[in-house]
């Protein structure tokens, strides 16, 4: 099909695509209607090409850029209440700020399939910490379905949207930065022609959170659990290859699998190891984990981040008494990205097998050159007119500073967004990194415990997203501090989306221009 293109319905046909196109496309495929988001990386594409396909009107789909990420997951928390399939993405912090909100919807579950797409980024390549969210899926009661390839992306996306209608309960599309930035051929899928009407119909048992309801409804999303926990093992994201005699068995979830794999091939062990491939993390396919503890004497689970398969797997063992060595994090790194090189030397070492190269070589190589390259910090890009920002707030804070007194020096809290990178020289101009929207609340805790004069900052869609509050909570506390919006009139890091503050909404349509000195006045800056 010479005019392919990424939203042609043309189940079978291949096409090259950015893991986060992939996804986008899986969603598409299940009729995706509503889509919320705020820009993340490495989530962000995932909204921008669904924004595109609607304004160019190739899908009917309401796509919007929220304020934060809580705003764009209540908004999808509606379309589904309403029968419509819907789909909040961000990336892993921001399962944070729509935390509050995703406790009480573990309650509610779907009835419109609902998709949480939570984008992780192990190695930290652009976010303040790792973060594994299994655990708050856990905690809400939401199951995860985690890929190992962007085909299985792409595939998990469009099935996500039909386990949930099928089971009533949201459920998390769990990728990291290597799938969703990475690339590969993709089989595409047939489009969903069902458009569906929304409908809300008062149901206050179902939706009204007091506590007599939610005791009411919490034995119910129970129960839906136990329905995914029981299916969990015929799903087809759970396999196991079951090798005749053999003494060790893997355990692998997500991209980790394909790591598996790749390192059994480089080994030559394919034929001497069993695998049991994981696609739901949570819950975990019970009976497979223990086919595959009974058949072998040592078990090594292989996930980023954190051991939450591995403490499950565990539990399972004890609670069926049967006995096996498990390993997990004591042989497989639980801080920054997995490779193939790092499973291939925990199997080489279970193993006794000789790596077929020399990694102690290559490291040495790397180290000892390491040194004659220049030092190549991140930085403010040329021509930025934030530089010239951070200098005048440099030299006004230092002039104010020193006629406090010699040893006075002032503070800097600073906030997430591309301005942060003035903590480098030249400019040295960021003290303090938390999240977004914090560089207010620190410095009026600041204010009340120190003397020194005290500069602070943010970006202007972080201070839509989470800025507003502090500010107002500086201001009802009397904090003497300066706060500085560095206003880029878009969300500049993840690539210059639209905020309320642009009069432009993610699809291009033209919207009220909300003017961040307005606001401020309004709430008694002076």
């Amino acid at each position: 099909m010479s005019n392919l293109s990424f939203s042609s319905d043309a189940p079978g046909k291949r096409m090259f695509m950015l893991g986060n196109e992939a996804i986008a496309r899986g969603a598409i495929e299940a009729g995706v209607q509503f889509a919320a988001a705020y820009p993340g990386t490495p989530s962000t594409e995932v909204t921008e090409i669904l924004a595109e396909q609607a304004k160019e009107k190739n899908i009917d789909t309401y796509v919007e850029w929220s304020v934060n990420e809580k705003v764009a997951f209540e908004g999808a928390l509606a379309a589904s209440i309403c029968g419509i399939r819907s789909l909040a993405c961000m990336k892993h912090v921001g399962v944070n700020v729509a935390h509050d909100a995703i406790m009480t919807a573990g309650y509610i579950g779907a009835k419109g399939g609902f998709v949480l797409l939570s984008a992780e980024d192990p190695g930290m390549w652009s976010s303040q910490n790792e973060q594994d969210n299994r655990y708050i899926a856990e905690q809400a009661y939401i199951p995860v379905l985690e890929p190992s390839s962007i085909q299985e992306a792409k595939d998990m996306m469009a099935d996500a949207f039909f386990l949930s209608e099928e089971f009533k309960q949201i459920f998390m599309l769990r990728t990291v930065t290597r799938i969703n930035h990475g690339r590969s051929d993709v089989i595409l899928g047939e489009i969903s022609k069902e458009k569906r009407q929304a409908v809300f119909e008062k149901n206050r048992g179902w939706l009204n959170y007091t506590p007599a309801e939610a005791r009411q409804n919490k034995p119910k999303m129970q129960a839906r659990l136990a329905r995914i926990k029981a299916a969990a093992d015929n799903l087809p994201y759970n396999q196991i290859d079951l090798i005749e005699d053999a003494k060790l068995g893997i355990i692998a979830c997500g991209l980790s699998y394909s790591y598996t794999m790749e390192a059994l091939n480089w080994l030559g062990l394919t034929d001497d190891v069993s695998v049991l491939k994981i696609g739901t993390p949570y819950p975990l396919p019970e009976g497979l984990v223990k086919d595959m503890l009974k058949s072998v004497e040592t078990v090594l689970v292989v996930e980023e981040l954190e051991p939450f398969v591995e403490n499950h797997v565990k539990a399972i063992a004890g609670g069926a008494n049967i006995m096996v060595t498990i390993h997990g994090k004591d042989m497989v790194s639980r801080n920054g990205e997995l490779s193939t090189r790092k499973v291939s030397e925990a199997i080489a070492k279970l193993t006794g097998t000789v790596l077929p190269v020399d990694f102690e070589k290559i490291d040495k190589l790397s180290n000892d050159t390491a040194p004659l390259l220049p030092w190549r910090p991140p930085a403010l890009c040329s021509g930025c007119p934030h530089r010239a920002s951070h200098y005048a707030i440099n030299i006004a804070a230092k002039k104010v500073a020193k006629e406090m007194g010699k040893d006075m020096v002032p503070v800097y809290p600073g906030d997430i967004g591309c301005y942060n990178l003035a903590y480098n020289p030249p400019q040295e101009a960021v003290d303090t990194t938390i999240c977004m929207g914090a560089s207010f609340g620190v410095a009026n805790g600041l204010s009340h415990i120190i003397d020194n004069p005290i500069v602070t900052h943010m970006g202007d869609s972080t201070f839509f997203h989470s800025g507003i509050a502090g500010m107002v909570n500086a201001v009802y506390n009397k904090a003497n501090i300066t706060m500085v919006i560095m206003d880029n009139s878009a969300t500049a890091m993840t690539g210059f989306q639209p905020h309320p503050g642009t009069g432009e909404t993610a699809t291009g349509e033209e919207s009220p221009k909300i003017k961040i000195e307005d606001v401020a006045r309004a709430c008694g800056v002076q």
